[in-house]
């Protein structure tokens, strides 16, 4: 058991004085991961039931969702909500991450008790429950006409992924030293060009990352989507808490195990952008 008194640090800190910290990530991943994990076997269940684990080995489930387009029930046209939701998630990108990294921007050159004011505003909409967003815009949309229409879900969608894009983009503008682009300034440009030619070559990978979490944000989104879209405008998840409650389709594991595989992967794209911009 030596192997405990190794040095695990330069602070001399001894393995067996963080072996609680290990068995308790360890524990708290098993939870994180396990649920998620289990819809993926349930997936390739052939039963006409969600069931875990699965007797018989299929790929029906996969099959009715990329050619759910050739059945005549609409209910069931997952495809067509899946392309809703990239749109609307693609269109997110577009009204999300501007908006979002002007306000960084603002927030930055703005003095520390202004900031101190206006960030907890800002951010406001990630930090009440998102039931009590979706009601707001539902009733805000009423009055315009913007329920079940794309233009309704972009705004909601970009509502909630601002402040997330603020987040990461303040993050990296305060480890960027402001001089440079005031020494751009003060040489002719203006804030426009300086902000173009100096600051954002210099946290393009925050932008590109605010981007991803964006489109996850948006194509992961279930509450607003619940009381804004509906009809031919009706996104993926929403059509998969609706079969989940009506008629438990087994396709909502075969839906879940590939939004499960895009969600890592751009996670993962994410962490990579990440380290590049350090």
């Amino acid at each position: 058991m030596q192997w405990l008194s190794k040095n695990v640090s330069e602070t001399q800190i001894k393995l067996r004085d963080r072996l609680w910290l290990y068995v308790f990530s360890a524990v708290v991943l098993f939870l994180l991961i396990v649920p998620s994990l289990v819809v993926i076997p349930m997936s390739f269940s052939a039963s006409q039931y969600l069931e875990f684990p699965p007797k018989e080995w299929s790929l029906r489930w996969y099959e009715n969702y990329f050619f759910s387009w050739k059945v005549e029930n609409g209910f069931n046209d997952w495809m067509a909500a899946t392309w809703t939701s990239i749109k609307v998630a693609v269109l997110t990108i577009f009204v999300a991450t501007p908006v979002g990294t002007m306000a960084a921007y603002g927030l930055i050159n703005s003095d520390n008790r202004l900031r101190n004011m206006l960030f907890p505003i800002m951010i406001s909409p990630i930090m009440v429950p998102v039931i009590l967003v979706a009601i707001g815009l539902f009733y805000f949309f009423v009055q315009f006409k913007m329920v079940n229409s794309i233009l309704g879900l972009v705004l909601g969608h970009s509502l909630v992924a601002m402040p997330l894009v603020l987040i990461i983009v303040l993050s990296a503008l305060q480890n960027y030293d402001m001089n440079q682009e005031k020494v751009a300034r003060s040489l002719g440009a203006t804030r426009i060009r300086a902000f173009f030619e100096i600051t954002l070559p210099q946290i393009k990978f925050s932008i590109i990352s605010a981007c991803l979490i964006s489109f996850l944000t948006s194509f992961d989104e279930v509450i607003i989507s619940l009381f804004v879209s509906g009809g031919d405008n009706s996104t993926i998840t929403r059509s998969m808490f609706l079969a989940l409650r009506d008629q438990i389709d087994p396709t909502i594991a075969a839906i879940s195990t590939i939004l499960i595989l895009i969600s890592s992967g751009l996670l993962v794209a994410t962490q990579l952008l990440k380290r590049q911009s350090e």
